[in-house]
């Protein structure tokens, strides 16, 4: 299980997983909890263009998600506003327009090679500079969920409550969806645009099977987050098989596995043992 990680790139690949997975595992509790799972695709989508543009250009891929989040957020409050179209339809319009913008971008013949990673992740391929940024927008994400966790949970169970003790509901939305954003910048350069999801809905999935308190959630879905993207590293080094894919592949197994053994009545918890 440790043989591959004498190599120095499964070393960095390792470091890289570990940092997405304690943010996406940390922040898809968050998620979970305030109904996100699509805005988290959305957004990962809605990103593409800007990953494609910073390939092209040489700049840093960090710098192009940024861009194009910056853009998508900007696109669907602007799509929203028009009478008649409800926010999912535009969240839907906009994402896929700039999806379909980032395909052409990526089959222009200015594309360089292996565009395809930005896709798929190429975790195998973070550099120092990778993991020093990836280090801390993970650091600060994690920083602001501790900070905000009394308020982000308030609202999240009665928002009429929070309102009456002065925590806005609508600031709490914003601080998940600006953490979202981080996360999946996090999580991008490893995962992959169409994966990147995966890291933020399968641990904290898996965890809310096991419990239904925050805190433990959180501890859980980041410790299933590190340990199954290990396992996806060890099954890519072995099997020959994709980094970013192995590694999903391995959260949609860890979920699996608990939702079986919850249905065929094994105990997985402290509680339910004997």
């Amino acid at each position: 299980m440790i043989g591959p990680f004498s190599d120095p790139i499964m070393q960095r690949a390792l470091l890289e997983v570990t940092l997405v997975g304690v943010c996406g595992g940390a922040l898809g509790c968050w998620v979970i909890f305030y109904g996100l799972s699509y805005a988290s695709e959305s957004l990962a989508h809605g990103l593409f263009p800007g990953l494609v543009a910073a390939a092209l250009l040489g700049l840093p891929l960090l710098l192009g998600a940024g861009v194009g989040i910056l853009v998508a957020a900007l696109g669907v409050a602007v799509a929203s506003r028009i009478p008649g179209v409800g926010r999912n339809v535009a969240v839907a319009v906009v994402v896929t327009s700039l999806f379909g913008l980032g395909v052409l971008l990526a089959l222009s013949p200015a594309s360089p090679p292996g565009i395809q990673g930005l896709l798929f992740g190429d975790v195998l391929g973070a550099s120092d500079s990778d993991l020093a940024l990836s280090g801390g927008l993970a650091l600060g994400i994690v920083a602001a969920l501790w900070l905000l966790h009394g308020r982000l949970l308030a609202v999240g169970f009665d928002r009429a409550f929070a309102r009456s003790l002065g925590i806005s509901a609508a600031a709490a939305d914003a601080a998940v969806l600006t953490l979202l954003a981080g996360a999946i910048l996090v999580g991008v350069q490893g995962m992959g645009n169409l994966l990147v999801v995966a890291v933020l809905v399968g641990p904290a999935a898996t965890a809310r099977q096991l419990t239904s308190r925050m805190a433990p959630m959180m501890l859980l879905s980041v410790a299933v987050a590190v340990l199954a993207g290990a396992a996806g590293l060890c099954l890519s080094y072995y099997a020959g098989t994709a980094a970013g894919a192995s590694v999903a592949a391995a959260f949609v197994a860890a979920y699996l596995l608990t939702a079986f053994s919850r249905r065929s009545g094994l105990p997985l918890t402290a509680e339910e043992l004997p």
